[in-house]
């Protein structure tokens, strides 16, 4: 096979890879992409105007239409709210059009539950938004709707409560609560960021976290460098190799994301990933997170210390070593932090330059144009890091999967948490060590579509 033919299957394979990657996107949609914001717009419509019906209204069968109808007996359910334990009084129909029954529903009410609305919500949302874990979320709910537990502490001044039988809410119920809405969720894939603008630069990054009996697994992550949009992520056995990050790009396309107009990804050196951009994304550029390429010049940096400290006597070995640290630490930096490609590439002169320097010179040349490949035109905001903060809040809020038994389960919860980071605005007051590019708004306001009112609890249907 000659050099010309080779080339040609190779650009064959590439473009049959992208063609299958959107016949796959296309399989099991079954109808119009319905995007998240109009999910939580819909299902908030619903809830409205389930509430705002009228007695004429439940006259009419939900199921022909027809008005021929009578009331058919009643019963009576007695959910947990956070007033209480109520009686509701559910009245049913009996319609002769179609020879069915039905019930009228309320908003406040979840059909087979115990328990209201508002404390599905409220559970799901403090677990997500409080970051506690489900024994105190639960304890404290079961304080406040049964008037028990811990609710003598914060009303000591009221008289005791008659005897009646106490909330029984207990932790795995939540969990399975949780667990449901990751399955929505996952249902909720194909299309889920469908016409939600995107930069086009990316960043990607894999977090290991540890399952129930020592099973190790990796959850992927693909967000926006502008917006902070994360796409659906997923757990895979290893970040090393191609077939883990090939379903990570699969699925950002399964959401809606155009994969043939990226152009630029910021990442680490994973091999599995290099793998997957040169066979998928030949034209997506990779830049190298710097938090990383730091972590691989602390080793030598160490060494080239201690090396120098070694020439020395031991009386001068701990300020040897403290300066020749802060020589090479200063030249790396203005290699790093330089505003353009040609500013680098001088300031690199120096540090070869330097006794100790050598080593890191060369590393750094290797990688100088993925460094600073924000300061090349085009790709002005493509971000330096990889997504580190936004595996802070995923540790602080998903427990790094020890509350989950399985990968299933595991992808779940990460797939409720990028939907929760979407919709939630970022704080408006700044922290000692933290500046929020965006204060007071969410990832899908910075992009363009605000959610105007509606919450990830809208979108999952809670």
């Amino acid at each position: 096979m000659t050099r010309f033919q080779s080339m040609l299957v190779s650009l064959q394979r590439r473009a049959g890879l992208l063609i299958l990657l959107r016949e796959q996107t296309k399989e099991g949609t079954g109808g119009p992409l319905v995007n998240v914001i109009e999910r939580a717009r819909s299902f908030v419509q619903g809830l409205q105007e389930l509430g705002q019906r009228t007695l004429w209204d439940w006259k009419r069968c939900p199921h022909c239409g027809s008005t021929i109808t009578i009331r058919n007996g009643s019963y009576t359910r007695r959910p947990w709210t956070l007033s209480g334990r109520i009686a509701v009084r559910v009245q049913r129909h009996w319609c002769y059009g179609c020879d069915t029954s039905y019930s009228e529903t309320s908003p406040a009410l979840v059909r087979g539950s115990w328990y209201g609305r508002e404390v599905h919500r409220l559970g799901i949302d403090c677990w997500m938004h409080a970051r506690s874990s489900l024994r105190r979320t639960v304890e404290l709910l079961r304080s406040w709707i049964g008037q028990q537990e811990r609710w003598t502490i914060w009303f000591p001044w009221l008289p005791a409560r008659p005897k009646t039988p106490p909330c029984r809410l207990s932790a795995s119920t939540l969990h399975r609560w949780l667990d449901r809405v990751g399955q929505r969720a996952q249902a909720q894939v194909p299309g889920q960021m469908q016409g939600i603008p995107c930069s086009q630069l990316m960043n990607t990054d894999g977090l290991w976290t540890q399952l129930r009996g020592g099973v190790k697994r990796v959850v992927l992550l693909l967000g926006d460098s502008v917006t902070g949009l994360l796409w659906p992520p997923v757990v895979a056995e290893d970040e090393e190799s191609y077939a883990s990050w090939k379903g990570l790009f699969l699925r950002a396309e399964q959401a809606g994301l155009e994969l043939w107009k990226l152009k630029g990804l910021c990442s680490d050196g994973a091999w599995g990933l290099k793998t997957c951009l040169y066979w998928m994304l030949p034209r997506v550029e990779q830049a190298r997170c710097v938090w990383h390429l730091w972590r691989n010049l602390g080793g030598l940096l160490a060494q080239a210390a201690s090396r120098a400290a070694a020439e020395c006597g031991a009386k001068a070995a701990k300020q040897v070593r403290e300066q020749t640290r802060e020589e090479l630490t200063a030249r790396i930096h203005e290699v790093l932090d330089a505003s353009s490609l040609e500013r680098a590439r001088a300031a690199l002169i120096p540090l070869q330059a330097h006794r100790w320097g050598e080593e890191m010179g060369q590393f750094l040349e290797q990688h100088l144009r993925a460094a600073l490949l924000h300061t090349v035109e085009g790709y002005a905001g493509l971000g330096r890091v990889g997504p580190e903060w936004r595996w802070r809040d995923y540790r602080q809020r998903v427990s790094r999967g020890r509350n989950h038994g399985s990968e299933q389960r595991q992808e779940r919860a990460a797939l409720l948490w990028s939907i929760y980071h979407n919709f939630t605005p970022a704080q408006r007051r700044k922290e000692r060590k933290r500046h929020y590019r965006y204060p007071g708004q969410s990832p899908l306001a910075v992009a363009g579509v605000p959610p105007d009112g509606g919450s990830y609890l809208d979108a999952l249907q809670v």
